[in-house]
């Protein structure tokens, strides 16, 4: 299979500095969102880290050559660093990043995260959500104490339970399943699921132009007013060769998102 994949990024309507970072390594079936945490030191400065880290470990990988316990180490790497930087520079301060990677190899996906960013997979005209937040509401939900609809408004809705520098040791969840064709990943900062429904979401996601796609969602939740920085990335996992309909960013090389 082949894969196209296209990530945006905005620093919303109220945020000054957009803390968000993502990664496309299409060459390699690797992408990335990271969100660093508002209100801790330098979100900004860990989201990049992340992003930075993930890039060096796999900057001399062939595609056959990534496998899981790179990713994981990669991460484990970063959240390293920033308990680090946490205590060097910020006076303890904790420095950190929620996060999201997807790696497809051969017919398999795999979702590994930290956090409440999240990962989707549009199939069959259907999104479902694959990742699980780590946030205080969503164990909330789990114990039966919260209903699913109360969560989002919820004062606790902003505190979450895992992310990448938090902790001297970071769990990282993963999910795998097959590949079908003409899957669409969606990943994406919590700032996109704020403003839009998982319907909203869907209705946005155009199966032929993933760009188109990705602008219709940043465009939604900045007509929402985008109160949180808001990143997304599209990937489209295919058979053959792109049509002119399947645009997107082919998988030859490293690509950059477009951040606005």
């Amino acid at each position: 299979m082949h894969q196209t994949s296209h990530g945006i990024s905005h620093r919303g309507t109220v945020r000054e500095i957009n803390e968000d970072a993502c990664l496309e390594l299409t060459h390699l079936g690797v992408w990335v969102v990271a969100d660093g945490m508002g209100g801790h030191a330098a979100g900004d400065v860990a989201s990049q880290l992340v992003i930075d880290v993930m890039q060096q470990a796999l900057s001399h990988c062939s595609r056959e050559q990534v496998n899981q316990a790179i990713l994981v180490s990669a991460l484990e790497e970063s959240n390293r660093r920033l308990r680090q930087m946490s205590q060097q520079q910020f006076a303890g301060k904790v420095a950190g990043s929620t996060v999201v990677v997807l790696w497809i190899h051969q017919h398999q996906y795999h979702l590994l995260w930290a956090g409440d960013s999240r990962g989707y997979l549009y199939r069959g005209n259907q999104l479902t959500q694959v990742t699980k937040d780590h946030s205080q509401v969503n164990d909330m939900v789990d114990e039966g104490v919260l209903l699913p609809e109360e969560a989002e408004q919820h004062p606790l809705a902003n505190v979450i339970t895992r992310a990448v520098g938090v902790d001297d040791y970071l769990c990282v969840d993963i999910k795998q399943g097959s590949l079908v064709n003409n899957d669409i990943f969606l990943l994406c900062s919590d700032g996109l699921n704020k403003e839009l429904s998982d319907q909203e979401i869907a209705n946005a996601i155009q199966p032929g132009n993933i760009i188109d796609s990705g602008m219709a969602l940043i465009h939604s939740s900045l007509v929402r007013n985008a109160r949180d920085n808001v990143t997304c990335i599209l990937v489209k996992s295919h058979y053959g060769l792109s049509s002119d309909k399947d645009i997107g960013r082919d998988n030859s090389d490293a690509t950059i998102p477009v951040f606005i």
